[in-house]
C-alpha cells in the first residue's frame, strides 16, 4: 500500500511540476524558432533589439519583380492607417534571401522606399537558410538562360508579425486585402 501511495504521490508531482514548467517550455521553444540575427547597413540586429515595437517581417529580394513590391505596398498601406503616434512603436524588417545582389546599401533604401519605419537586412547563405527553415519558409535560386538577371527567386510571401513582447500573433500571406493586414497589425499594436 506504501508504495502505492510512493507512487501515486510521485506521478502527481511530476503531473504539476510538467503543467508549470510547460508555458515556460513552450515560450523557450518559440523563441529558439524565431530568434535572428541578421546584419543592416547599420549593423548586426537580433529580433531581442525589438522589443518593445510591433515587428513584422518579410523574406524576399529587392530583384523581385512583383510579390515582394506588391506585399510591401499592402504592409505600408495598412501601417498608413493608423496615426503617426501609434506607427512609432512599429518596425517592418524586410529580410533579402539574396545576399549575393542585395547589398545593405541598397536594401536599407529599398526599404525606406516603402515606409520609413522598414528596414532593410541580410546576411550569409547559410544563416538565411537557418532562419528561413525555423520560419517555415521557402526560397530557391532559379537560373534563368539567357537573361540579363542571370537568375531568379522563388520564395513564399507571408509576413511574420510579433507584438511588443516579441511574441509571434500571425502569419499573413501575400494574397491578403490591407484591410485584413490592418487588422492583424491592430492586434500587435495594442
Amino acid at each position: 500500500m506504501k508504495i502505492f501511495l510512493k507512487l501515486g504521490i510521485t506521478f502527481l508531482v511530476a503531473a504539476i511540476l510538467i503543467s508549470v514548467l510547460k508555458p515556460f517550455v513552450e515560450d523557450y521553444q518559440e523563441e529558439q524558432k524565431y530568434n535572428f540575427t541578421v546584419n543592416t547597413i547599420d549593423g548586426e540586429v537580433s529580433k531581442e533589439d525589438f522589443k518593445g515595437k510591433a515587428l513584422a517581417i518579410y523574406f524576399g529580394y529587392t530583384y523581385c519583380p512583383d510579390v515582394c513590391p506588391t506585399s510591401l505596398s499592402s504592409l505600408s498601406q495598412a501601417l498608413k492607417s493608423f496615426d503617426e503616434e501609434k506607427t512609432k512603436e512599429f518596425t517592418g524588417l524586410f529580410i533579402s534571401v539574396d545576399p549575393d545582389r542585395d547589398k545593405l546599401a541598397n536594401l536599407k533604401e529599398y526599404a525606406k522606399y516603402f515606409h520609413p519605419n522598414f528596414i532593410g537586412a541580410t546576411s550569409n547563405k547559410e544563416n538565411i537558410d537557418d532562419i528561413t527553415k525555423r520560419y517555415e519558409t521557402y526560397y530557391e535560386k532559379i537560373d534563368l538562360d539567357d537573361s540579363a538577371m542571370g537568375y531568379s527567386v522563388s520564395h513564399t510571401s507571408y509576413i511574420y508579425l510579433f507584438d511588443k513582447d516579441g511574441k509571434f500573433r500571425a502569419k499573413v500571406d501575400h494574397f491578403s486585402d490591407p484591410s485584413k493586414i490592418k487588422e492583424s497589425l491592430e492586434a500587435i499594436l495594442k
